[in-house]
């Protein structure tokens, strides 16, 4: 089991947050939703919050009742609950129905993970290094962003695109899965990619961020990418995201 977990989330905007964190004694479960474009149909009668919380509860009931089951398995199962709790009223053929990233870190001894799309994993290492664990396939598509609505819609869940949790179970066989010995690591750091800025767009290390997620805790993190986003602005896309961090303090 974990010592301990702490965690802090925030919005980005007057929106809901669509962030969800769940954690047992022994696991932790990021999630992400995918915010809806203006005007686009999802052809769902559900918003996302509606996805995440589904979600979110049904990796919660598997992750509590059994701790062997593969995590992509686990994933795979809670996503056909999710579909089935749509009975009918939706159109899941539709590309841009609901979805979200997902991040799991699970402690039996050894520390299993699983990402699916930019919600990054990353363990603070025994001898103070960072061990990132992410999903860059979205950072890949074609052209360089920003990317346009209709290509994003085209490779969301397709193959050569990138992969996230929404009607489809099968994408949880495309996560990105391992283990660690659980004696290699002080602990676990799970985020969303608005944390994930403080790496990708702002120039900190990981190990500063698993540094300051340790020392000062989550919300100092969320507060650390606040006063950047509002100093330097975005790199692209929106001023502020919905921001969470978690923090798994491992047994010493």
């Amino acid at each position: 089991m974990f010592a301990e977990i702490t965690h802090a989330t925030r919005p980005g905007s007057e929106r809901p947050n669509e962030d969800l964190v769940i954690a047992g004694p022994s696991w932790i479960v990021v999630l992400d939703g995918a915010t809806a474009a203006a005007g686009v149909d999802s052809g769902c009668v559900h918003d996302v919050a509606w996805l995440v919380g589904r979600l979110g509860g049904a990796l919660a009931a598997r992750l509590a009742a059994d701790g062997g089951v593969p995590l992509a398995r686990v994933l795979e199962s809670a996503i056909e609950e999710t579909g089935a709790a749509h009975a009918g009223a939706c159109d899941l053929r539709n590309p841009d129905s609901p979805s979200a990233t997902v991040a799991m870190v699970r402690f039996r001894g050894r520390l299993e993970y699983l990402v699916l799309g930019d919600s990054p994993v990353v363990f603070s290492l025994a001898g103070g290094q960072a061990r990132v664990v992410s999903d860059e396939r979205l950072e890949r598509l074609p052209g360089g962003r920003p990317y346009s609505l209709e290509l994003v819609r085209r490779m969301r869940n397709a193959p050569g695109g990138f992969w996230v949790a929404g009607a489809r179970p099968e994408a949880a066989r495309e996560s990105v899965t391992g283990e660690l010995d659980g004696g290699a690591a002080r602990g676990v750091g799970v985020f969303t990619d608005g944390v994930a800025r403080l790496a990708d767009w702002y120039g900190w290390s990981w190990e500063s961020v698993l540094a300051v997620l340790a020392d000062s805790g989550p919300g100092a993190v969320i507060g650390a990418v606040r006063e950047l986003e509002a100093a330097r602005g975005p790199v692209w896309g929106k001023r502020h995201d919905d921001a969470t961090a978690v923090w798994g303090r491992l047994p010493s």
